[in-house]
């Protein structure tokens, strides 16, 4: 572990990370590199504009909520290692015959995938929330009429309780046949 930044994660450190992620040491020092340059401020935090400079969140049109993701947990306006690695952690590759409870199971990765629609935090998905997320997704390539009768439709098909929201339980429901598993994946540093 070389580098001077490397040098600031102790042993330990890097073993609760470790269990914590599932990440391994090679790969938490890489991502820890990777989190002191994005670092400006040589503080140990990373703030909005930090995240905003990385180039495929920049593109990416659900880059906000993303970014806006890595604050949820910790409820401030910076992200220390640590909590940088939990986001993280959730797009993981899920591995054969991992241990149930991991950031990265079928569970988390759906409480994030939920989190992504529900903007306001609280547990439901509205219809304005629907459209707002697919016009994120679609710019303006369709029209809001469009949209809208994409939201209805959505919320006609999951709403099993007839509520007008879309719930965990009724998104969980919806997302039964889906590969959640592979689709929020991304290959970490090998």
């Amino acid at each position: 572990m070389g580098t001077k930044s490397s040098m600031l994660l102790q042993e330990e450190e890097l073993d609760e990370i470790q269990r914590e992620t599932g990440f391994s040491k090679n790969q938490i020092v890489r991502l820890f590199n990777r989190f002191t340059s994005l670092d400006k401020s040589n503080n140990g935090f990373l703030r909005r504009e930090d995240f905003l400079r990385i180039p495929e969140l920049a593109i990416n049109p659900l880059g906000d909520r993303i970014v806006h993701s890595f604050f949820t947990e910790s409820n401030e306006e910076e992200v220390n290692f640590r909590e940088f690695m939990r986001v993280l952690a959730r797009f993981r590759p899920v591995k054969k015959n991992q241990e149930r409870n991991r950031m990265n199971d079928r569970d988390h990765k759906l409480r994030f995938a939920f989190k992504m629609y529900d903007l306001d935090g609280d547990d439901k998905i509205s219809k304005e929330e629907l459209v707002a997320v697919l016009h994120m997704m679609v710019g303006e390539n369709i029209s809001d009429d469009q949209l809208g009768s994409i939201a209805d439709r959505t919320i006609m098909e999951v709403d099993f309780d007839k509520d007008n929201y879309i719930s965990f339980e009724e998104f969980v429901k919806a997302m039964e046949k889906v590969d959640v598993e592979s689709k929020m994946s991304i290959r970490f540093l090998h």
